[in-house]
Formats: structure tokens, C-alpha cells, sequence
């Protein structure tokens, strides 16, 4: 049995009735979970509702008391409303109103620059309050300077000409976001480096004057024609995000706001004090939602106001001399400003690992920890839900990191960019429920005359939804102003469409997991868990080109019928690698955290790996994996993987490969489909894997067989359907899985399926926005054909 939707964006949802349809049982026949109106809200004083899932309660925190109790809103309370939250405007409350009606949402937020008008906080629905730790208390911070926020940055680098050399080490920074720090010692905090020899420059060269405004550093003795560059300690006078919203949406003269750093004894109090305080006066907020804790990831911008640097995981702005001073006591060494600015990298994600950076790195989590431990229990003393925005200030938060479940949160808010960024959300442990952001944001970015914000939003959720068959959130929402998403009605009409087909999911599956093909693929870098989902990600959802050929894999994986984990080089050299895994990916450009580099030096590491494989395990390498220019190697497990890459040290050496355009983990799939050309001079070793494709003698898709195990190689994998089916195959092959004879694979790639077989349901969603057919075989055998309209998702009885 078939029971189509409409396709997404074509069709207008059927006039709605009053009141709720029931979800249909599996089973149960024919009826189709149509659109319909929410219930009547909830009369002023019937309860604060929940959102956590029915039946569930909050625990007793230690030290505190149990929340007070509430009526729980059931997040499966049938299409007609429920599992949406949408945010709000005070000046717009009717088309808020509408905008809740049509897309049935149980719960309201206010956002930056916004709030909840009074009038909906009466109407029975959960209600968000966005709540900052780090910034909102203006007056305070204004009047403690010197407890606010405060990173190191590094000059441009100047080339000395005459041995006399002033550089400003503002120039190219934008002076709105920073404020040079000289209150405290620039002789001991500061360092000049000369680049080109790289020393460090005595201090008695070097001496800093400020005329007019502006700070220089004038070295002495300077070597000509050797550049030179300062790590200087700044203020982070205009905190990043209010300062990108702020010029995103045109706020004027809107104060800019200072951020807090509660590593400072006397801002931590105040940020405890300033929480209850707040708490206090919201008497109709059910859930309090931290936007975030403390620490901003990188976000740089330069002297036109614009990005300079962004990296969505970087540590780099949780540095102060009181933090400094204690790393100091409790670690036994000191760190320099190079251990930050680190060459003008900040450490980014694809550095890898210094023993220096991961020590500061620990030692901020763990003070990040305590603090917003300490923040939620003050919430849930309240009687509030606790929820974090992961996007935000979630430096040393990171919700795969070690101790997160013992933050004690209610909650997980994220931002959905792609179907990695969900299963990132969806995944998380240690929370009751969690919930994605969907995208577009309700900003004049997207929402003006002449823009596409249906467009982008269903473009957004095809990919989502593929994501979310594997693991769903338990809520959906959007952000933003209500009033700029009314004045799109195509949007409305798509946005409506999108929530009762999330509903529907939930609904149909019931809580059951969705059919796996087998075995367990552990994605290996130098981040293991810490980054779940998002290794190759620069900004959120947003990989740069260098590394999305990377970032595809993930997306491939997101949707794939496998069970996913995590591994480090640093867990599988101590521990090997662990038992119920069926395949090994490395996946990244030579020399970086993703690939290796230098990890590969340590033996133990390819030893495991070899072993590992020639017992029966599957490697997968992708791009430059396990590339370290050593032994005669450029990767060090080519003889695992059968391909090796030239440097041009062994050019005279001739290369005969073998192959196999047939091979299964290309049958059926377009002899030109696109990988990744960035990665040259990849060739068979002697007696090595056979090639399945190759472009001008380079290698694109290799296979080899090791002992009794597998291997294979990728030149890339940017993300399409098509090379997620090639990873599906590889994956399968690997393992020793038929692929043609698996279950739940459709023959046609555009076309997800996924089995939830507990439920008694099988759902078959068009990924692309034109119409699509194929057929599968189900768990029994039966070969199963389904017809498609664009973006649409069908539901077939087992």
C-alpha cells in the first residue's frame, strides 16, 4: 500500500478543518495523515506545558529540588499540530497567529532582537526565552571592563626594509569588534616574531606607542627583508554574534554589546545572581534556552566590516592573563601567544593536534563545564527546562565531548544546514530531546523582494529529510522575524508542508529504529567524537572547497544505511580498533588533522590498521588518507589500500594498472559521474588494487584485496546521489554484503528508503525536485515499486 503526499511545493494544502485528524495505525488502511488545524489553545492558567516526551520526568538535581510539575505536551499529538516551534513578534501578533495555525506549532521563542508578545505567553504553549550569559547585562559589563571577553591576534606580517619598523596591530581588523588590551603588560603578554628566521624578538627591541588613536610596535635592529608579525592581546569590545546579526539586519544605532567572561571569580557570581534574578521576573518562560554559555567560536572580521576568519570549532577566543595564570598553577607550564595565534592558523580544525593545544583545550571544557552545570541547575531549581543553542558560544559545551551529560541539560537546539549538521543534532546523547533550527533564517538576507525562501527551504529539507529517515529530531522550528515570512506566501505553503511531513515521520515510525545493512563504519581522524558528524566543517553547515569533497562522505554517510561512530588516532594506537566495527575511514588532505600527517610516524598506528584489515576488516581511503612522505611511502598504508600517490621522487618508476569498470561497487552507476579531480598522481602499486575509474591516468575509485580483508580508495566524494550510492556500495563490498541483493536499496539512487520494520512501515522519499520511480526488495524478498512526484514521500505498509 502506497500513500503518497503531495509533492512538496507544488501543491496548496486542502483547506483546513477545525480540530485534529488521528494518526493512522499501521495497517489500519488507507487514510492519509492530512493537514489540520492545531486544538484551541490551552485557556491562561491551564499549566506550563513540556516538551519533554509524555511520560518521561525531570530528575532531582543534585543540590537542588525537582522542577515543579507540569502538564507535558505530547511531542506525537497527531498532524494537526505539535513538535514545532516558531518564533514571535511583538508588532506582528496576528500573522504570528496565522503563522502558528498553519504550521501547528506547540511552542513560541523570541530571538535576538525580538520578544514574545505578551499575548501568547497566556495560550497554554510552551514558550522559549532566549537567555545570554555572556552579554545582555550591559551596565555591568560596561562598568567591569576588565571582566569582559578578550583573544589574542596576530599582525599582518610586515617586511622589514630599513632596520627601523612600525607595525599597527589593529591594521586589517575591524576596529568596531576589537580594542587593543595595554592595560596589561605588553612586554609579557605580547610577542613580536621575526617569520622569516623564526625567532622571537627580544623584548628590549621592541616597544609599543599610541599617537592619535593608534597603537604601533616599533622594532629596532630589524632584519631587512624578513617579515615580522605581533600576537597581541585585544578586547573583544562588540561580541561576534550580536555583532553579525546587528550588520546583517541593519540594527542602527543599537548598543553594541560587551561579552562576560565567567572565568573571572566575580563574573561568575554575577552571572549566577543575574540568572536568577531573570528567572525570577519570567514567570510564563517554560524553557530557558542559553544562546550559549560562554566562549564564542572564531568569528574575525576585517576593516570592511566583513568575515576575515571563522572557524565554528575554534578555542582561540578563551584566552585571558587570569586564565592563562591558572592554566599555569594547574598544569605546570606556561603558554605563549604563538601556542594561540599559532603562525596565523588559530587552529583551525585541519591543524592537527599540539600536546599544548589539547591541554588548554581540556583545561577550558572542564572550567566551561562547571559554570554551565552550575547555570542549569539554578534553571531546573526554577522549575524551567534548560535547553543550548548549539551554534553559538558552545566552545568547551561540544555535546560529544567528555562530561556533557553531566551538564544536566534538558535540551539541544541546533541550526539544520545539511543532513550531516542534523544527524549531528539528532544524535546527541545524555538530553531528553532535541530540536533543529530549519533553514531559511526569517531574515531580510532571504526574505526580500526578489528572493526564494521557499526555494531554499525546500532545497534545505530534501536534504534534512534524508538525514532524518536514519534519526529524526524530536522537534523542528524556525527563527527570525514572522513578519518578513508572511509576506512569502509559497514559503508558508512549503513551511506548512514540511511540519506535517516531520510529524508524519514520527508518527509512522513510532520510536522504531530504522533496518541496517550491518556492520558498524568508525570514521577515523584526529578528533574522534569531539567533532561527530562535522569534521570538515568550517562554518556551521558550511565546508570550505578544499574540503568538500570530505564533507560529502559525511553527508553520504548521514543518510546511509549504517550504523556510525568515531574514532582518534590516539584511541585506535592505544586501543586498536574496537570490536563490532566493520569498516575504517580516513578521509582528508595530506597533513592535516582529517588525514593524519604526522600520526602516521607512530608505527603502532599502521600496525593496528594491517593487522585489523587482514583479519577481515574493510579500509576505506579517501583523498590523501594516512599521507606521510616516509619509508618510500607517500601513504603509509599503501600496501593496504593497494594505491599509492607520486611526489616525484620515483618518476622513472612505470605503473600497470589493472582494470575493472564492472566491478559491483560501480555496476549500474554512469561510467562519468563526478568525484574530485584535486588529488593527482594516484597510481596502483605493483601487485596492487584494481581500478574501477580513472581520469587522465589518475586514480578515482580503486579496490584491493588484503589478506582476508578489503580496501578500497576514493579520490573525493563531494555529495550527490549518485556518489552516495557509490559509498553505499563501497561500504557494502567492503563488508562483504551483496549489494544487489540487499534489502531497502532502491535501484534508483534520487530515491531514499528506509525500513522501519518494527513500525510495519517502509518510506520511499524522492530527494530531488523532479518526478522519480524505482523499485527495492523488502525484508521478505518481494520487489516493491513506488512513483514519485517531486520532493515527494511515500508510505508502504510491510
Amino acid at each position: 500500500m502506497t500513500e503518497p503526499h503531495p509533492p512538496l511545493g507544488k501543491a496548496t494544502p486542502a483547506p483546513r478543518k477545525p480540530g485534529r485528524q488521528p494518526p493512522a495505525q499501521p495497517g489500519a488502511g488507507t487514510s492519509s495523515f492530512r493537514p489540520a488545524d492545531t486544538e484551541s489553545p490551552a485557556p491562561a492558567g491551564a499549566g506550563t506545558p513540556s516538551l519533554r516526551p509524555a511520560g518521561s520526568q525531570p530528575p532531582a538535581q543534585p543540590g537542588g529540588t525537582a522542577p515543579s510539575p507540569r502538564r507535558s505536551l505530547d511531542p506525537g499529538m497527531g498532524l494537526g499540530g505539535g513538535r514545532v516551534t516558531l518564533p514571535t513578534e511583538i508588532g506582528a501578533e496576528a500573522v504570528c497567529l496565522e503563522l502558528m495555525r498553519r504550521l501547528g506549532a506547540d511552542a513560541v521563542r523570541n530571538s535576538d532582537g525580538t520578544e514574545v508578545p505578551p499575548e501568547f505567553t497566556a495560550m497554554g504553549l510552551a514558550v522559549y526565552s532566549k537567555y545570554f550569559v555572556n552579554r545582555g547585562d550591559l551596565d555591568f559589563a560596561r562598568e567591569n571592563p576588565a571582566l569582559t571577553q578578550q583573544l589574542y591576534l596576530m599582525s599582518r606580517p610586515v617586511t622589514a626594509t630599513i632596520p627601523e619598523l612600525a607595525i599597527a596591530p589593529l591594521d586589517g581588523f575591524f576596529a568596531e569588534q576589537f580594542r587593543i588590551d595595554l592595560e596589561h603588560a605588553p612586554k609579557r603578554w605580547w610577542e613580536v616574531r621575526d617569520r622569516t628566521s623564526g625567532a622571537v624578538v627580544d623584548t628590549g627591541r621592541w616597544n609599543v606607542t599610541e599617537a592619535d588613536g593608534t597603537v604601533h610596535v616599533k622594532i629596532t635592529d630589524a632584519t631587512p627583508f624578513h617579515e615580522y608579525t605581533v600576537a597581541f592581546l585585544a578586547w573583544n569590545i562588540w561580541e561576534p554574534v550580536q555583532m553579525y546579526n546587528h550588520l546583517t539586519n541593519g540594527w542602527g544605532d543599537k548598543p553594541h554589546e560587551p561579552a562576560l567572561d565567567a572565568f573571572h571569580p566575580v563574573a561568575r557570581r554575577r552571572a549566577l545572581e543575574r540568572l536568577r534574578e531573570w528567572l525570577a521576573a519570567q514567570e510564563t518562560t517554560t524553557v530557558v534556552r542559553f544562546t550559549t554559555f560562554l566562549y564564542q567560536f572564531a568569528l574575525i572580521y576585517n576593516a570592511a566590516a566583513k568575515e576575515k576568519f571563522v572557524d565554528w570549532f575554534s578555542y582561540a577566543a578563551t584566552v585571558s592573563p587570569a586564565a592563562l595564570d591558572a592554566f599555569a598553577q594547574e598544569y605546570g607550564y606556561r603558554l605563549t601567544p604563538e601556542d594561540f595565534v599559532d603562525e596565523g592558523y588559530y587552529h583551525t580544525a585541519a591543524r592537527p593536534l599540539t600536546a599544548r593545544w589539547r591541554d588548554w583545550m581540556e583545561f577550558v571544557a572542564a572550567q566551561v563545564r562547571a559554570v554551565a552545570r552550575e547555570l542549569v541547575g539554578v534553571v531546573h531549581e526554577a522549575g524551567r527546562e534548560a535547553m543550548m543553542f548549539l551554534g553559538d558560544q558552545w566552545i568547551g559545551v561540544e555535546p560529544y565531548g567528555p562530561g556533557f551529560a553531566a551538564i544536566g541539560l534538558d535540551a539541544v537546539v541546533g541550526s539544520v544546514g545539511d543532513g550531516a549538521t542534523m544527524r549531528m543534532i539528532a544524535d546527541i546523547p545524555g538530553v531528553r530531546y532535541t530540536e533543529g533550527r530549519l533553514l531559511p533564517y526569517f531574515f531580510p538576507d532571504t526574505f526580500h523582494p526578489g528572493g526564494n525562501p521557499a526555494g531554499e527551504a525546500l532545497t534545505s529539507w530534501l536534504s534534512a529529510r534524508r538525514a532524518m529517515l536514519r534519526r529524526p529530531v524530536d522537534r523542528i522550528g524556525w527563527g527570525g522575524y514572522p513578519s518578513l515570512a508572511a509576506a512569502h506566501p509559497e514559503f508558508v505553503d512549503v513551511a506548512a508542508r514540511i511540519a506535517d511531513e516531520f510529524r508524519e515521520l514520527h508518527a509512522r515510525r513510532g520510536g522504531a529504529e530504522p533496518w541496517t545493512a550491518g556492520g558498524k563504519v568508525a570514521v577515523l581522524n584526529e578528533w574522534g567524537a569531539l567533532r561527530a558528524w562535522l569534521t570538515y566543517t568550517v562554518a556551521h553547515g558550511k565546508p570550505h572547497r578544499f574540503t568538500e569533497p570530505y564533507a560529502g562522505l559525511l553527508e553520504a554517510l548521514a543518510g546511509l544505511p549504517f550504523d556510525v561512530t568515531w574514532l582518534s588516532f590516539a584511541e585506535l594506537t592505544s586501543g586498536g580498533v574496537p570490536d563490532g566495527i566493520g569498516a575504517v575511514v580516513n578521509a582528508g588532505p595530506a597533513g592535516t588533522a582529517f588525514s593524519g600527517g604526522a600520526a602516521w610516524a607512530d608505527a603502532r598506528l599502521a600496525e593496528r590498521l594491517r593487522e585489523w584489515t587482514a583479519g577481515g576488516g574493510f579500509f576505506l581511503g579517501v583523498g590523501e588518507p594516512t599521507a606521510l612522505v616516509r619509508g618510500g611511502r607517500t601513504f603509509q598504508l599503501a600496501d593496504v589500500l593497494g594505491v599509492d600517490q607520486e611526489v616525484g621522487f620515483s618518476l622513472p618508476t612505470s605503473h600497470h594498472p589493472r582494470h575493472a569498470p564492472d566491478h559491483p561497487v560501480a555496476a549500474g552507476l554512469p561510467l562519468d559521474f563526478t568525484l574530485h579531480d584535486a588529488v593527482r598522481a594516484v597510481h596502483p602499486i605493483e601487485l596492487g588494487a584494481v581500478v574501477v575509474r580513472e581520469q587522465a591516468g589518475d586514480t578515482l575509485v580503486a579496490v584491493h584485496e588484503y589478506g582476508a580483508g578489503r580496501a578500497a580508495y576514493l579520490a573525493g566524494l563531494p555529495y550527490d546521489a549518485v556518489n552516495a550510492r557509490l559509498l553505499h556500495r563501497v561500504l557494502a563490498w567492503g563488508m562483504g554484503l551483496d549489494a544487489a541483493a540487499l534489502p531497502y536499496l532502491m535501484d534508483n539512487p534520487l530515491v531514499d528508503v528506509a525500513a522501519y520494520e518494527g513500525a510495519g512501515w517502509v518510506a520511499a522519499a524522492n530527494a530531488s525536485l523532479s518526478p522519480q520511480a524505482g523499485s527495492f526488495l523488502d525484508g521478505s524478498g518481494r520487489r516493491r515499486r513506488v512513483t514519485l512526484a517531486p520532493g515527494e514521500i511515500a508510505w508502504l505498509a510491510l
